[in-house]
């Protein structure tokens, strides 16, 4: 159940104001539009109520009248009243940044109070592993049950760690294929970044058999069976989660694709290397593949008990 804040017609006033705008100058998922306006109801709704409940008078909220020390204790509720976990709060923290960032630039407020505000410290572990057997499953239960398209859109995943809104937005054209050489062309990945990504044997095998049944260089690459048209994320991670079930797969989501992908390459690729292959702007990004997971760390411990 999504939660709903009460705020008044000029919050939401400024929260719409920032949607509008930055969805006709970025390209962002509506899914991440829908979370910043939710995230910043949310401030809003902490700061229109329950941070001023004793007050005689209304306040309403607004760039302006926000200060770094209120933001400061806005994080110290979702830590200390709310028990929020330091993942919910990061993301919160970071969409008031980007925010106030603009409230900066369109000259509602000189100072951007948001920038001094750190994030919540966090245990990093990596996200469980994909096992062998687990993708042997998976691959098997779609050449069993699925189309040419739908094995050609996991065997791609797996061999390029593309993320699902890339691989929904591939045409035939971004796909290049040499005697001994292949690349892929990510048009917009994530912050609207171009880069170029290796296509390793087998993939190349895969898409050579494949490419001839889309007709022109502009269609997509996996169109929709529905519409023709682009696959949406929605049905892509749907699909995926199909063959998952079909392969008794369970605890994992279509991104862990991706992560399958790192987890791999990291065993024999310098981490700089696999950065830029998989377009994260930070090698810490990179780096939580090469950390144990929760289950690694347990198996650590476990050697020491007494039995």
């Amino acid at each position: 159940m999504k939660p709903s804040f009460t705020v008044s017609s000029q919050a939401n006033h400024y929260i719409q104001q920032f949607i509008n705008d930055i969805e006709s100058n970025e390209d962002l998922s509506a899914k991440t539009l829908t979370q910043y306006a939710s995230d910043l109801r949310h401030l809003a709704d902490w700061y229109e109520g329950s941070w001023h409940r004793h007050q005689a008078e209304e306040v309403y909220f607004a760039p302006n009248e926000m200060t770094t020390p209120t933001l400061i204790h806005y994080r110290e509720y979702m830590q200390k009243v709310r028990s929020l976990k330091p993942k919910t709060i990061n993301r919160r923290l970071n969409t008031l940044k980007r925010f106030f960032e603009w409230a900066v630039q369109k000259q509602m407020v000189s100072l951007d109070v948001a920038k001094p505000l750190k994030l919540v410290p966090e245990e990093t572990t990596s996200p469980r592993h994909m096992t062998d057997q687990e993708e042997a499953s998976l691959i098997t239960a779609v050449q069993n049950h699925g189309t040419t398209r739908d094995y050609n859109l996991v065997l791609l995943m797996l061999h390029t760690g593309l993320r699902t809104m890339e691989v929904c937005r591939l045409v035939k054209s971004d796909i290049t294929i040499g005697k001994r050489s292949g690349r892929l062309l990510v048009r917009s990945g994530k912050r609207n970044k171009q880069r170029e990504v290796p296509l390793n044997a087998t993939i190349r095998r895969a898409l050579e058999a494949y490419r001839p049944t889309i007709k022109s260089d502009d269609d997509p690459l996996f169109p929709s069976n529905k519409t023709g048209r682009h696959m949406g994320e929605r049905a892509l991670r749907h699909l995926i989660l199909k063959y998952m079930k079909l392969a008794n797969i369970e605890d994992i989501s279509p991104h862990d694709l991706r992560h399958r992908f790192g987890y791999v390459m990291s065993e024999r690729t310098p981490l700089h290397r696999l950065a830029q292959i998989m377009g994260h702007d930070s090698l810490n990004t990179t780096m939580v593949y090469v950390r144990a997971t929760r289950s690694d760390l347990q198996g650590e411990v476990e050697k020491i008990a007494w039995q």
